[in-house]
């Protein structure tokens, strides 16, 4: 009898003390920790949206997903590994090249590129799957660069490991987020890319398969008018609505 009423008291304690386990994209650290810390059973793991994706493709046990690029989404919602109805657009960004805070402005020309880069490398994400890399070999090639300075990249695993490169002046220039230059005073927007030299920069979410009420919860917080202030206080700019 002892060892039946303990069995019960530890799947009752798991079953209180089970989280929900958001997945996001490492650019949305500052934001999704804001509305996470009001959803005490709510942890979240950052990294690049393909690798997130991978994982819950390959079943790794989130309830919420975040994604930068709306083509991993998708890889998700054909594989029947998020909630179809679920998926939502919360939020949309801009691509800036930066460089170190006291570095001047440079023009998005391949002279003044290759000036400032010197024998350095430019930061990004990985151009085959991180999507602020994507999104960066798009804006090259739509403005001619690409075939100059596709041999000159550090592509990283993710946009903040990007800008940490930068940061610490292991590469002269990258290219980021607007919303990540604005996590540290050791770089500075020194370029802002044309929004039609890449696709729009959409940042959606949604359900997993296992996502129940407090996930649903989260992720209606996220879309909801305050977490929405929450997105326009760290510099997102509002869902892309075509």
């Amino acid at each position: 009898m002892m060892i039946r009423v303990f069995l019960v008291w530890v799947l009752f304690s798991t079953a209180a003390s089970a989280q929900v386990v958001v997945f996001a994209s490492a650019s949305l650290k500052e934001p999704v920790d804001r509305i996470a810390a009001e959803f005490p059973d709510v942890s979240v793991s950052y990294a690049s949206s393909g690798t997130l994706a991978r994982q819950v493709a390959q079943g790794a046990p989130a309830d919420v997903i975040l994604l930068a690029h709306i083509d991993w989404m998708n890889y998700l919602r054909d594989g029947g590994f998020v909630q179809a109805e679920t998926v939502v657009d919360f939020a949309s960004n801009s691509l800036v090249m930066i460089g170190p805070s006291g570095g001047a402005d440079v023009a998005l020309t391949q002279p003044a590129i290759a000036d400032a880069l010197g024998q350095g490398r430019i930061a990004t994400g990985l151009t085959s799957a991180v999507p602020a890399g994507i999104y960066a070999k798009e804006a090259l090639i739509h403005l001619g660069l690409w075939d100059a300075f596709a041999d000159h990249l550090a592509e990283a695993d993710n946009v903040r490991a990007a800008l940490a490169l930068v940061a610490r002046g292991q590469a002269p220039i990258g290219i980021v987020y607007a919303t990540d230059a604005r996590v540290t005073d050791a770089v500075k927007i020194i370029a802002m890319f044309p929004t039609d030299s890449h696709a729009p920069i959409r940042y959606t979410g949604a359900l997993t398969a296992q996502g129940d009420e407090i996930a649903t919860a989260f992720l209606n917080q996220v879309t909801g008018t305050q977490g929405q202030m929450i997105f326009a206080e760290a510099g997102f700019l509002p869902p892309v609505t075509r």
